[in-house]
């Protein structure tokens, strides 16, 4: 099979989990023989290569494509206008099949290379596969919040700023989503409707812990948090929680990643932690950071569409802290690899840190199990299954244009 694979995020574009979650689901289905080239937007049009896969960068064909950065408050509006079905995408990814010669589309979301990529395929004769890594064809802003609270359903505005993307998802034929829960928001709001389903979690490269990790006695303990400094992700309320910690408790904070440049949420993150027990890195490599830390804290108030830093602290046998809602909360087993916390409650965070760093029976025994669920996540299990999925869709796309061609001839 050789697969175009569209992408919102590709090394070295876009820092963070999506861009990671995109080269390892390349990497996965290259290792299952699949031909993979990858297409993904930046400043210019160039042919590159990262890691041997074949990518192909195209200048954006929205106003800008790196939304972390500030930009003019009237750029806004139009880039999520041309979001719901861009004309210059279209044209654009008609070159890309043109040339590449897919025999199937994968979008791996859909910011900037947009939805009109579903279209361009559709007039080709291509079967569709969609790979969802967040709610951003429901919502304007990706996360489903409003005046910093959840929505349970998307709400009038989103509806009415939606409309072209969710029209053109009857142009796929296939839908992975990392977690059930962004798959259960897309069937809910009517999404996808001529589309198969399933859920396959992100891929792990590889373990890099063989045994549990022992509980630290010569130093102390080290909290982890890694990601975007957002009020999405509840690194504040992480911050609350150090605030709160007893003066004689042996507990250090180790925060890697940035804020946005569009903001300065970053800054006030910073000022949340006490300073004589914490150390900010930055972005940093994941692996490298996550076997100096005891528990990584995942503290998001929204519904992660997924959460890959969860399992990247598995690989390392380390436990997860995690909120109970959303897509990260299905990888974390309450009391076998982490704990559940309610969202926006530092109150809980601090007693589940303290829980641990506290008991050391308690904090080996959820490292024993990081570990153990870390192998559900490994590329020889998840190729397989997805390979399987896409070959289940191009036998759907040619059952279904079968019919179209008979009913055409009658």
């Amino acid at each position: 099979m050789r697969l175009l694979m569209a992408c919102a995020a590709f090394p070295p574009n876009l820092p963070g989990g999506a861009q990671t979650s995109s080269f390892m689901l390349a990497k996965m289905l290259q290792g299952q023989g699949i031909d993979v080239t990858v297409v993904n937007v930046g400043d210019r049009n160039e042919l590159d290569e990262v890691q041997g896969i074949p990518v192909r960068r195209i200048k954006s064909p929205n106003i800008y494509w790196d939304y972390l950065k500030r930009r003019p408050d009237w750029k806004k509006p139009v880039w999520h206008l041309l979001e719901n079905g861009n004309p210059f995408a279209l044209s654009a990814m008609r070159r890309q099949i043109a040339e590449v010669k897919p025999d199937m589309l994968m979008t791996v979301s859909i910011e900037n290379i947009n939805v009109a990529s579903w279209a361009a395929a559709k007039l080709a004769g291509l079967p569709v596969a969609h790979t969802a890594f967040n709610s951003f064809l429901m919502c304007w802003n990706s996360v489903m919040q409003k005046n910093s609270e959840n929505c349970t359903r998307q709400c009038g505005s989103c509806k009415a700023t939606s409309l072209g993307k969710k029209f053109l998802t009857r142009y796929v034929d296939g839908v992975v989503g990392e977690s059930q829960d962004v798959l259960n928001r897309h069937m809910a709001e009517g999404y996808f409707s001529n589309a198969i389903m399933k859920r396959i979690p992100a891929a792990l490269p590889r373990l890099f812990a063989e045994t549990p990790r022992p509980f630290p006695t010569d130093r102390p303990f080290r909290v982890g948090f890694l990601g975007l400094h957002s009020h999405f992700k509840g690194v504040s309320y992480l911050g609350d929680a150090a605030a709160m910690m007893p003066a004689d408790a042996n507990v250090e904070f180790h925060i890697a990643g940035e804020g946005a440049e569009r903001d300065n949420y970053g800054e006030e993150v910073r000022r949340r932690f006490p300073a004589d027990r914490t150390t900010f890195y930055g972005w940093v490599k994941a692996d490298e950071y996550l076997r100096e830390i005891d528990v990584l804290v995942y503290p998001s108030i929204g519904r992660e569409a997924f959460g890959r830093a969860s399992i990247e602290a598995f690989a390392h046998a380390v436990p997860v802290i995690s909120t109970s809602i959303g897509g990260v909360a299905e990888n974390i087993a309450d009391g076998v690899n982490g704990f559940h916390v309610p969202p926006a409650d530092a109150g809980s965070i601090r007693e589940a840190i303290l829980r641990l760093a506290g008991s050391p029976t308690t904090y080996e025994r959820l490292s024993r199990g990081a570990l153990t669920s870390a192998h559900s996540y490994l590329p020889e299990h998840l190729g397989t299954e997805f390979k399987t999925f896409l070959g289940a869709v191009m036998a759907r796309h040619g059952h279904r244009e079968q019919l179209a061609r008979k009913f055409q001839t009658r």
